[in-house]
């Protein structure tokens, strides 16, 4: 027996292998099973092509063979085998890959399905073995040989005994750390999670000897772990609703079925089959930090990363999943990708197909789309808003926003299909509730003109109509700010000077109410004293949304004090204004309070607001 060493580049790489690349050590397994696979693939593909070559596909299988008493684990394939001299190329020079050769070779056809490199992959089972011998026997061939390794210095190749083509991949498992458990890679039924995570849907059986009980007694009995056939690949109408229920009951351990399921088979630059599901409700977590979005990627059935998030844009994160795909490019230890550009022509594609879903979901099933956009519209709306609207035209149809005709939901395109004649903005208003927006004074008038107002009583909703800025053309404007005014050139006029003759009223009450920039008469209300507006693009509830951010800074509306030009008060104000100045100023007081009541706003000194009642009720 000769000893070869490894050449100093692939020493250097399988220090790397070992101690960077790979961050999850039970990827070990996925590996050598997706060799294995490839083994076999390489052997059917013989019989398809060389008559010569007899084989039953149904004998085909990978069997796993834990020995806790010699503290080895073995992977054992009836695949095409290695002879000596691709022994030693193989597994000699790291990264050198029959298996990738192959597949080079063998482009054009659709049944041939190579994972891998097969020299890359293979070391990382050095994270769990202190030595590997691997004993093959290439198909057609007389002879076996036996390749064995401790990882450090180099490895021998020298003949053996093996009645049947194909190889066994034995590991001597380390022995146990105080910070690391390497007793579970001989355990059966972490095993088999193994492979039911990483392996499932190889198309070959991987089997597991294991102990049953039956009539009292321990029997032996092979066990397959994994299902084989992926269920994304099977014909939809084969496919009860119970299957992908209990599919996305065990992938994703959701207590409730998916409110939508979405399967897709895609063809073009990219050629991939996803599997896609709608919760029907948010995880417990979705709106925290500690939330992870992502698609599960997989490679012809090899699961390579469990949550993809280059998959989903942030506002589909609520979209739980599968991308199989074998134009996939991934780097050596297929556990990242080695580029962006097939990842990203599949988000997009993906990214349509969501969009697509849930607006025939909205056309066809109004009430399981509302059920939806009750557990996710705010994801949507944050969407538009969190890009500054660059995603409006893919978002903004998908938008329901409540309206004053029966407080329903409502969409953009349904609000403006039912606007008045010769209506050109959209209207709304904002506040904490749709009580509370409803009572609001601004919106008596319009509702009383037969004017629909989008009721905004979500955090983010305000925030979102203003990174919309506007729809179909249509400008939307808050019931409460100056661009809602639709009086005549008349009537505007006639208020104008109404505010001029009082100028110097409203400076002497705005000494009593700092916060306010301005106060003046208005003819928008109908039976309401008074309401507050703002200039600027900070609205009310805009400012009580930021300051309540965690942020620790603090913003300000420009706050206008609104008088119905119309209402007793009015008058009231003007008769204090000439006979008591002092009373106009508690009068000042008490209405901006009130206002700020209405709105939904907190009072600076509700004692002083009491008192000031009180006062006048005792009179």
């Amino acid at each position: 027996m000769k000893k070869k060493q490894f050449k100093t580049e692939s020493k250097k790489i399988l220090d790397l292998m070992i101690n960077s690349v790979y961050t999850n050590r039970e990827i070990f397994l996925r590996e050598l099973v997706s060799n294995a696979s490839d083994a076999i693939d390489k052997l059917y593909y013989k019989s398809l092509t060389d008559r010569k070559v007899k084989l039953d596909k149904s004998d085909f299988k990978i069997k796993l063979v834990p020995n806790k008493e010699e503290r080895t684990l073995s992977i054992i394939d009836n695949g095409i085998g290695m002879t000596e001299d691709e022994l030693d190329n193989n597994l000699g020079i790291i990264a050198r890959s029959g298996s990738s050769l192959f597949k080079e070779m063998n482009e054009k056809k659709e049944d041939i399905s190579i994972i891998g490199q097969f020299g890359v992959g293979f070391y990382s089972a050095f994270m769990v073995a202190s030595k590997i011998e691997v004993i093959s026997k290439a198909y057609g061939e007389k002879e076996a040989f036996m390749w064995s390794s401790d990882g450090a210095d180099g490895y021998s190749i020298e003949p053996t005994e093996k009645d049947e083509c194909g190889t066994i991949i034995k590991l001597y498992i380390k022995d146990n750390t105080e910070k690391e458990n390497f007793d579970e890679f001989m355990d059966d039924r972490r095993l088999e999670g193994i492979i039911k995570k990483y392996s499932d849907y190889i198309k070959y059986p991987i089997t597991l000897d294991v102990t049953e009980k039956k009539d009292d007694k321990e029997v032996k009995e092979e066990k397959t772990l994994n299902s084989m056939v992926p269920l994304w690949k099977k014909d939809e109408k084969d496919v009860k609703p119970e299957e992908y229920n209990q599919f996305y009951s065990d992938k994703f351990y959701d207590y409730e079925e998916p409110l939508k399921v979405v399967r897709s088979h895609v063809e073009g630059q990219v050629l991939f089959d996803s599997l896609m599901f709608i919760p029907s409700h948010a995880p417990y977590d979705y709106y925290t930090k500690e939330y992870e979005k992502g698609l599960q990627l997989y490679s012809n059935g090899v699961l390579i990363m469990d949550k993809c998030d280059a998959l989903l844009p942030d506002y589909f994160s609520f979209v739980k999943g599968l991308v199989d795909s074998e134009d996939i490019s991934l780097n050596l230890s297929r556990e990242t990708l080695q580029q962006d550009r097939q990842v990203n022509i599949i988000g997009k594609a993906i990214e349509k197909k969501i969009k697509s879903t849930l607006e025939d979901l909205l056309k066809d099933d109004r009430e399981k789309y509302e059920k939806f956009f009750e557990a996710f519209g705010m994801q949507l709306k944050y969407g538009i808003y969190s890009t500054y609207g660059m995603n409006n035209e893919m978002l903004q149809d998908l938008l329901l926003f409540y309206s004053s005709k029966d407080k329903k939901r409502v969409t953009l395109k349904e609000y403006v299909d039912n606007m008045k004649e010769g209506q050109e903005k959209i209207y709304y208003a904002s506040g904490e509730s749709l009580d509370k927006v409803d009572l609001l004074p601004a919106c008596e008038k319009f509702k009383d003109k037969g004017y629909e107002i989008l009721y905004l009583v979500e955090p983010v909703d305000e925030f979102t109509i203003q990174a919309l800025m506007n729809y179909d053309n249509k400008k939307f404007v808050n019931v409460n700010s100056e661009e809602a005014d639709d009086s005549t050139e008349e009537e505007k006029k006639e208020l104008e000077k109404l505010n001029n003759e009082a100028k110097d009223m409203f400076t002497l009450m705005k000494d009593a109410v700092k916060d306010v920039k301005d106060i003046k008469f208005t003819n928008k209300l109908k039976e309401h004293p008074v309401c507050l507006s703002t200039e600027g693009n900070i609205s009310l509830e805009m400012e009580k949304v930021l300051n309540q951010m965690p942020t620790g800074e603090k913003v300000k509306a420009d706050i206008v004090l609104e008088i119905n030009k119309d209402h007793p008060i009015a008058d009231k104000i003007k008769d204090l204004y000439k006979h008591d100045k002092d009373e106009l100023q508690n009068y000042t007081k008490i209405l901006y309070d009130q206002a700020r009541l209405i709105e939904g706003l907190s009072i600076d000194d509700p004692t002083e607001l009491t008192n000031l009642i009180c006062n006048y009720l005792s009179k």
